[in-house]
């Protein structure tokens, strides 16, 4: 019910509420299972903020295809080519497991990623916490043991990066998303946020549409409790 409740309250989204965007292009990766017509309307609230923003071109996402290096060779692959045709480095923004890819991305190719937001996100839990489907989806290569792939998933991204999570997630434990204190990276949790609402969540919106807006070298930290802002503003006969 909350995920229904996020998704039509998406519906009256504001969009010039919130800071335009540059131009740089956004590649969106989607969570297990899901593809394009989940992330749809977070892929057009960035491209109606000004963003050059695109899913991430692959269909349903149904967990690595072969090797997992092999695998985020190719998706490393994709972003490279949106860097070179718009010449500009690229934000990822990854829900759920998608968010794991586009940390690993930015890991292998730093120098072509702006940013890395992910919401709900497990990267820093284990085989024995609620996250522990991850583990195994992940651990497809013999060579790559649990203890490694654990301490691997949970190295932050050379590049500024935000994890946004819920206490109220449902499907992953809020614990399991939190980012190690360091000066590019940040935690910020979302009240009452679904895990499948997270990608339609207003709250959310608005802390991606402030990440996105962040000028390239000149990344700072959230400032802003979104539990402590107002939502979107509603149309008059709307759900506000």
């Amino acid at each position: 019910m909350r995920a229904a409740f996020e998704f039509a309250a998406s519906h009256f989204a504001r969009h010039d509420e919130f800071p335009g965007g540059d131009g740089h292009p956004v590649i969106v990766f989607p969570g297990l299972a899901a593809d394009i017509g989940a992330l749809g309307p977070l892929c057009r609230f960035c491209a109606n903020l000004g963003y050059d923003a695109r899913d991430w071109g692959r269909g349903v996402n149904t967990g690595p295809q072969g090797g997992l290096d092999d695998w985020l060779d190719d998706l490393c692959d994709d972003v490279l080519a949106h860097v070179r045709r718009t010449g500009r480095k690229v934000s990822l923004v990854g829900w759920s497991l998608g968010g794991i890819y586009a940390r690993e991305v930015a890991k292998k190719i730093p120098k072509a990623v702006r940013q890395v937001i992910t919401l709900g996100s497990p990267f820093a839990g284990d085989d024995r916490s609620d996250a522990g489907w991850l583990w195994h989806l992940l651990s497809v290569e013999p060579a790559l043991g649990k203890p490694l792939l654990r301490e691997r998933l949970r190295r932050a991204p050379p590049v500024p990066t935000t994890s946004i999570y819920s206490r109220t997630d449902g499907v992953v434990a809020w614990q399991c998303c939190i980012e190690p204190e360091a000066p590019q990276c940040e935690s910020i949790e979302i009240s009452d946020a679904s895990h499948i609402g997270l990608i339609w969540n207003t709250k959310v919106w608005r802390v991606v549409a402030d990440r996105l807006s962040q000028p390239e070298h000149r990344w700072r930290p959230y400032s802003t409790r979104p539990e402590r802002e107002a939502d979107f503003a509603l149309d008059a006969d709307g759900l506000g």
